[in-house]
């Protein structure tokens, strides 16, 4: 599994067009609309910091982890630049161990599709489970198995930002598993560039095995969104916002 090193390097100019601030607002509304509140807040899988960032912004104590040390380079430059009180731990999903419980947690951008071995995506959820508040809220955005079939499939993408170039290119496994080859270009004058590669995979997983996972971690549906929204997915849904809390004792 790539701890995503190479491609820390180049991922904020991948992810240029999306407005984190826009995705935190978005969060921040239903956090507080299932009984959410503004206190510590895991950001789980937060890559360069971006999010942790402008959900800080917000007034949320802020816990980002991630199993990549380059990106966590990178979210704690973002942090001096800020000086935003940011606790940033190097750890992976499986293996979440924070200092005490957490009030909401968030995980964005498909972060929980990188588990790719079912058990793992299910420990993944029980770890978070374990430390979240009895009242508090899960929020996590998944790919579908629509968007992994038809959109991402055995495609290639190319990304020409001038001085960096990147072809992204997918190839289809069993169970719904993509896996991605990335080979980036970086200019470093006129004459040379400097080469790089980066390899990892994502896994959909349909709406019933995130149910009997989030059943097994103790945890319930409290809405599915369709992405960015407070609608129902529709038809083609690519992505999918769940929102989950304890099971509560009957």
């Amino acid at each position: 599994m790539s701890n995503y090193g190479d491609f820390a390097c180049v991922y904020d100019l991948l992810t240029s067009e999306i407005d984190y601030q826009k995705r935190a607002e978005y969060f921040d509304q239903v956090i507080l609309r299932h009984g959410g509140f503004h206190g510590i807040l895991l950001d789980l899988g937060c890559g360069t910091g971006k999010l942790s960032e402008a959900m800080s912004g917000l007034g949320y104590d802020v816990i980002g982890v991630d199993n990549s040390e380059e990106m966590l380079s990178a979210a704690l430059e973002k942090k001096l630049q800020s000086g935003r009180d940011i606790i940033y731990l190097n750890q992976d999903m499986t293996e979440l161990d924070l200092y005490g419980t957490i009030d909401a947690a968030v995980s964005a951008l498909d972060s929980l599709n990188h588990l790719t071995d079912y058990d793992d995506f299910c420990t993944a959820l029980e770890k978070v489970s374990l430390f979240l508040h009895p009242d508090g809220v899960f929020v996590f955005d998944v790919n579908t198995c629509y968007k992994h079939r038809k959109i991402l499939a055995d495609n290639t993408f190319v990304y020409d930002y001038g001085d960096v170039y990147c072809a992204w290119q997918n190839s289809r496994r069993d169970n719904d598993v993509i896996q991605m080859d990335l080979d980036i270009f970086v200019t470093e004058d006129e004459e040379n560039y400097l080469r790089m590669e980066d390899h990892f995979a994502e896994r959909a997983y349909d709406e019933g095995q995130i149910e009997e996972a989030l059943q097994k971690a103790g945890l319930e549906i409290q809405a599915i969104y369709g992405e960015d929204s407070f609608e129902p997915p529709g038809d083609g849904e690519q992505r999918l916002i769940y929102v989950v809390k304890h099971c509560k004792k009957k």
